[in-house]
């Protein structure tokens, strides 16, 4: 708790409560290094690093294409360099003055030179092409994610994780920067690992088995540190979601007078940074782990290094090889040990990285089955009635219908008023209209099609809403209109639908008309008030020109004259669509043909205004309650 917070605090006072316990559970929880062993993931490696291939190669075929060539010229470069290594020290170690044995090894230390060479060329070729190809991978992988969330049926939202397993996806993306990056290492450092192991094994069979031995503990551990810091991300996974949640809608411009006038700074900097702690307590229970592994793994890889060194001295000493292959033996076991280390650390980087992948994976196949698949069927022509014949609708978890039973049918030119209180099942009614909901029991139809068994996308065409939370896109005013809606060069359809809802006189006055940008918060933008907002919601609704319109609370921030115009528009074009207006201001329901009232997604009473009005039930009662001021 911050000092101001402490002061502001009465006397007695509870302290203000911490973030809940979130526990991220279900089947995607389970950790998969949980039981994975050295060998299991060197046997995932060749699937790894030809996935990661595939992805590579569908982004940047070019790239790729240097990044393999640039493998060749390493592992070639480093069989000549031991090679000529090798056929330089007889010279260097031999018999005669200094100048005789540099002249004898000067042609084979020349094609050291050039093999160095090309090795570091290859390098920073190498390192041109992972630039080249990381930020496409990313960036496609980013997405690919956005589009699959926004595509799968909004159900999707509802259901239990969907958002934490959309974070563990989000993982995914992030990783893509390192991930191109471990496998050119990996590789890189297994060609040299072959190339110097084979001269090894050429020198004395017996160094080759020790300098495996003397990385192994390294690999062991490296596993076992992975399987530590994938445990730590699932276990913050929830907490990570939320905090990241919580920190848009606290720093936000939008929301900074609220957060300010309600005095709510002290305890949102307070649990922001509450939940901070929390993932940082995790990490630092974690950290001891990891120190002892790698106490333990570098303690046993010493041992077997100590080894190592041991043996090829005593091969030395005792003359059973000659001064020259020793030396050239030194430098093999430096390059081998080099690139055992490299092949262990990358490999494992690799395979961590492959997991994070899998999340974003699992979650895209997830998402592509969550999109919508209700078959061929296609809205064509003017819709000319929809009807709902006992439609039930229940959200994943909940025991009792948002929707249920609710029967009605509904013709083109017709206005219907959709009142109740709130929580009645007004908007959830509205989704199962327009299919971003499909019924549970019975059926939705638009002239006779049935919603299940129609292409989305032909029925959503025809659809315009203006939702009662409607979004403020960070776009021009002119894209802020059409979004959504094909629009030609002619700006004559914008100006109409800006007209319809009262807006010219407020665009006209923006610094570049049309072409401003409606962003507060980026340089050279600017922003509208709430109910202006509202009204450019509306004209994006009526540029479309739908045969459904959808009105939740359309007038929900507008003052009387510009409400007034709304509902004016509203009756002057009915006569083309079918009208739907969600509203709590009972006196806007005058404009409507007919009126339902929703109680506990029940429609319990229907008709016209003047017969609700005198029949004495819950419309009547909500009328009398809104005009007693």
């Amino acid at each position: 708790m911050t000092t101001s917070e402490a002061h502001s605090t009465p006397t007695g006072a509870p302290p203000p409560p911490p973030p809940a316990e979130i526990t991220y559970s279900g089947q995607y929880s389970v950790n998969p290094l949980a039981e994975v062993s050295f060998r299991a993931m060197c046997a995932t490696l060749p699937a790894v690093l030809a996935r990661i291939g595939r992805l590579s190669w569908r982004t940047d075929r070019r790239a790729v294409q240097l990044l393999v060539g640039c493998q060749v010229v390493t592992g070639a470069s480093a069989a000549v360099l031991l090679a000529a290594t090798a056929r330089a020290m007889g010279p260097v170690l031999g018999a005669g003055n200094a100048a005789d044995r540099l002249h004898g090894a000067l042609p084979a230390l020349l094609v050291v030179a050039v093999a160095a060479a090309l090795n570091r060329v290859s390098g920073a070729v190498a390192t041109y092409a992972e630039r080249r190809l990381t930020p496409l991978l990313t960036s496609q992988t980013d997405s690919a994610l956005v589009e699959a969330v926004c595509r799968v049926e909004a159900a999707a939202y509802a259901g239990d994780g969907f958002s934490d397993r959309q974070e563990a996806a989000e993982m995914g993306v992030v990783r893509t920067h390192v991930m191109v990056t471990d496998a050119q290492r990996f590789m890189s450092s297994l060609i040299r690992l072959v190339t110097a192991g084979g001269v090894l094994s050429l020198l004395n069979v017996v160094m080759l088995p020790l300098l495996l031995l003397a990385v192994l503990p390294a690999g062991v551990g490296a596993v076992l540190t992975a399987r530590v810091d994938y445990e730590i991300h699932y276990a913050n996974v929830s907490d990570r979601n939320v905090r990241g949640m919580m920190r848009w809608w606290a720093t936000t411009s939008k929301y900074s007078d609220e957060v300010r006038a309600n005095s709510m700074t002290d305890y949102l900097v307070y649990w922001y940074r509450a939940l901070s702690d929390r993932c940082d307590r995790r990490n630092l229970a974690a950290a001891p782990r990891t120190l002892r592994i790698s106490l333990l793994s570098s303690l046993a890889g010493g041992v077997f290094l100590l080894a190592t060194w041991g043996a090829l001295a005593w091969l030395a000493v005792t003359g059973r090889i000659e001064p020259a292959i020793a030396a050239t033996a030194v430098i093999a076991v430096q390059t081998a040990l080099a690139a055992l280390s490299q092949v262990v650390v990358n490999g494992a980087a690799v395979f961590h990285t492959s997991l994070y992948l899998s999340d974003m994976r699992s979650f895209l196949d997830e998402a592509a089955a969550r999109a919508p698949r209700r078959g061929p069927g296609r809205i064509s022509g003017p819709v000319e009635q929809i009807r709902l014949d006992e439609v039930v609708y229940r959200y994943p978890g909940k025991d009792r219908p948002a929707v249920d039973g609710v029967s009605l049918t509904l013709e083109r030119g017709q206005i219907l008023a959709i009142v109740g209180a709130n929580g009645s099942g007004k908007s959830t009614l509205t989704r199962l209209i327009t299919g971003i909901y499909l019924a549970d029991k019975g059926t939705v139809t638009w002239n006779g099609s049935d919603l299940a068994d129609t292409d989305p996308d032909t029925v959503w065409h025809r659809t315009g809403l203006v939702p009662q939370d409607f979004a403020r896109w960070p776009l021009r005013v002119r894209e802020n209109v059409t979004l959504g809606q094909p629009r030609t060069h002619d700006d004559g359809p914008v100006w109409e639908a800006i007209d319809a809802v009262g807006l010219r006189e407020a665009v006209e006055e923006l610094p570049s008309g049309l072409d401003t940008l409606q962003a507060r918060d980026v340089w050279g933008g600017v922003d509208f008030s709430g109910g202006q907002w509202q009204r450019e919601a509306c004209a994006r609704a009526l540029y479309r020109q739908p045969d459904l319109l959808i009105l939740d609370e359309p007038t929900s921030q507008m003052d009387p004259r510009g409400e007034h115009q709304i509902f004016e528009e509203i009756k002057a074009i009915a006569a083309d669509r079918i009208t739907i207006v969600v509203t709590h201001r009972l006196e806007n329901t005058k404009v409507a043909d007919h009126i339902v009232v929703l109680e506990h997604g029940r429609i319990t009473e229907q008709g016209r205004y003047d017969d609700l009005v005198h029949g004495g039930g819950t419309f009547a009662e909500l009328l009398a309650l809104s005009q007693d001021r």
